[in-house]
């Protein structure tokens, strides 16, 4: 069970950033007014944000059946003092939090905004601040980690 949450987990990162590409691109593009804010434009955004959703929900599944999270809390070393149990047990969950906050947000003031400008900048604005956040904390050092088979 844990290889499958493991590889679900880490695949369904791939389909989140491009989701977030496209949506950033597109509310870009529909920030300046050129294209309205369509049902398609509402569908990407409720995927990328559903998705992040998703991705939470396996991962915090992981967080209680991961060596990682036996080792940072029945372990007799401290979280904070070891640099990989910090990372797993706290920056990376964290981190990956604000950036599911910040793509909630950004669905949700779309969704309240008048304009199909206002809607896609305010898209433009919290996707990329959550793209930005996601990018910081994917563990892109590990290569065996990126693409899991």
């Amino acid at each position: 069970m844990y290889s499958i949450l493991l590889y679900s987990h880490s695949w369904l990162r791939w389909i989140i950033l491009i989701l977030a590409l496209v949506n950033i691109y597109k509310s870009f593009i529909g920030s300046r007014g050129t294209i309205p804010y369509s049902k398609g434009e509402k569908g990407l955004a409720a995927a990328f944000v559903g998705c992040l959703h998703l991705t939470f929900v396996l991962g915090l599944i992981l967080y209680f059946v991961s060596p990682y999270a036996y080792q940072a809390f029945g372990g007799a070393e401290s979280v904070m003092k070891n640099a990989t149990l910090r990372y797993w047990a706290v920056e990376h969950v964290f981190v990956m939090l604000l950036a599911i906050a910040a793509a909630s947000i950004g669905k949700a003031k779309a969704k309240k905004a008048e304009t199909d400008a206002a809607k896609f900048k305010a898209q433009l604005i919290f996707f990329t601040i959550a793209l930005v956040l996601m990018l910081s904390r994917i563990p892109w050092a590990e290569a065996d980690r990126l693409f899991r088979f």
